[in-house]
């Protein structure tokens, strides 16, 4: 059992009648709680579609969104963990069902819906992990890979599965893959649409970290952890020069790098990390 296990993870907001408040969260299909000692400075958004194995349907997805739109206002946050609350998968993807019933057009615009979001994750200003246990296919899989760090436990598996429904991966998947495992590699996984175990996506580097059946969401507190004792500005420095300077060449990232770093150096934090050293004490970070 990991360390997460017993804690809550959302707070009804208080009403007066008890069928409202269990109405009301029994509704929700993606929550949001940031975390208490020892784990503050981490907010946990979990995707709870269980019945339905958090295919992404029109109200995940606006709920998905939401979410990210309030943790990007978030300031306390320095670390954002992603999970399921159905054991047997992150996320089935696209919700083919409803999926059946909308026009040309609304599929158009849900897809690029969905695309917009996950660009939006990506470009959270703190750093992102996702828990992988069980099914992640399709639009779960590509929702995985907008994340900055992947944990899976050995029951993970990973696939995109489009080209056997007569589509390709949209929401980013043909783009982020290759960056991840290389052209070759997604070329592969894509065209032949096979299901790729946990171990195999750690060989790949689809994933960052492979462990035990269960365990997963604790070793992603783990790194959470050890990501919230940084100073949250020069996290949000850090992630924006590795993203942007990935995409430009050398010299241009370097200056990219060297703007960023700048605007660290008139910072509190900066003095109080310089007056923690000396003092052989842990910096007390406030994102100032």
């Amino acid at each position: 059992m990991d360390a997460y296990t017993d804690m809550a993870l959302y707070k009804c907001p208080e009403t007066t009648s008890l069928a409202t408040i269990l109405s009301s969260c029994s509704a929700l299909q993606v929550q949001v709680e940031p975390l208490s000692a020892p784990h503050e400075g981490i907010s946990v958004l979990s995707l709870n579609r269980s019945s339905a194995k958090n295919a992404i349907g029109r109200q995940l997805l606006r709920e998905l969104q939401e979410a990210i739109n309030t943790l990007r206002q978030e300031r306390s946050t320095r670390c954002v963990i992603i999970r399921s609350m159905c054991k047997s998968a992150f996320s089935a993807g696209a919700d083919l069902k409803e999926r059946s019933t909308m026009t040309q057009a609304e599929v158009s615009e849900f897809v690029s819906s969905l695309r917009r979001t996950f660009t939006d994750l990506e470009a959270l200003p703190m750093p992102t992990i996702a828990v992988l246990e069980g099914y992640a296919g399709g639009g779960g899989a590509e929702l995985a890979l907008a994340c900055d760090l992947r944990v899976a436990d050995s029951t993970a598996v990973l696939v995109f599965p489009e080209a056997r429904l007569g589509i390709m991966p949209g929401a980013g998947g043909t783009q982020r893959l290759a960056r991840l495992v290389g052209l070759s590699a997604a070329k592969e996984l894509i065209f032949t649409t096979r299901v790729v175990s946990a171990s195999e996506a750690l060989s790949l580097r689809l994933v960052n970290h492979c462990v035990e059946e269960g365990r997963a969401m604790g070793r992603a507190l783990e790194l959470a952890r050890d990501i919230a004792q940084c100073a949250p500005l020069s996290l949000r420095a850090s992630k924006a020069a590795i993203n942007q300077g990935f995409e430009v060449d050398l010299a241009t990232g370097l200056k990219v790098e060297e703007y960023l770093y700048a605007q660290l150096i008139p910072t509190k934090d900066r003095l109080e990390g310089l007056k923690a050293f000396a003092e052989k004490r842990k910096a007390v970070y406030t994102g100032e």
